[in-house]
């Protein structure tokens, strides 16, 4: 069984999200710092992670969710399914909608994590995925905080190259965001994204070295 050295088990089970035993593990990043890379690297060496976009996608699927969006919601509820671009729509423009909508999902955020930690049986701790860690003020309820990083002008770069949109367009999205550098000086651990696959993958190597008894 995987586990963390002793020395990054930090909180008690009253102090951890949602009252664990086991540590959870923090993995958070920006966007277009390769956050998704390093979660597969880190699955190809055996680690289970849960993620936190997947688990808001799992309520989403709920009949649930799909009874509020449609009650709620009318205008973003499209052939017996929830339309999802006008959902956003209504999500950004719209704070009364937005913190709504962020309620509803979030309290049952505890629910879907536990059903994820049921499936991790052989690993000493939990690796969760999580980009709002800090947004959240939820690095306060994990023992490890571990950010991706990779400076802005390189996520500039690669926003505009992945996503085909112009400087302005990667400008004002970066700018929604929290800063990298402020993730950068809240995280335990920084893993360097800066270079190339696999200089990111020794960066993964070692990062295991140095947590994992």
């Amino acid at each position: 069984m995987k586990k963390l050295k002793s020395r990054f088990i930090k909180l008690s089970t009253e102090e951890r999200l949602y009252h664990y035993d086991r540590p959870i593990v923090a993995l958070t990043g920006g966007i277009a710092t390769g956050k998704s890379t390093v979660s597969k690297l880190f699955e190809q060496r055996g680690l289970k992670i849960i993620d936190a976009d997947q688990l808001v996608k799992s309520i989403y699927q709920t009949q649930e969710a799909r009874d509020y969006i449609k009650t709620n919601f009318p205008s973003a509820w499209e052939q017996e399914q929830i339309s999802f671009p006008k959902l956003r729509e209504l999500f950004f423009h719209d704070p009364k909608i937005k913190k709504a909508i962020e309620s509803f999902i979030y309290a049952r955020l505890p629910k879907a994590f536990k059903e994820a930690t049921d499936l991790i049986k052989d690993q000493g701790f939990y690796l969760y995925d999580v980009p709002l860690l800090f947004e959240r003020n939820l690095d306060t309820k994990v023992d490890l905080s571990i950010v991706v990083y990779a400076p802005r002008n390189i996520q500039l770069n690669r926003l505009i190259d992945r996503d085909k949109v112009t400087e302005e367009t990667a400008q004002r999205i970066l700018d929604a965001q929290m800063d990298i550098e402020e993730k950068k000086d809240r995280s335990d651990l920084i893993l360097n994204n800066m270079g190339t696959m696999s200089e990111l993958a020794a960066e993964v190597n070692q990062l295991l070295l140095q947590i994992l008894d």
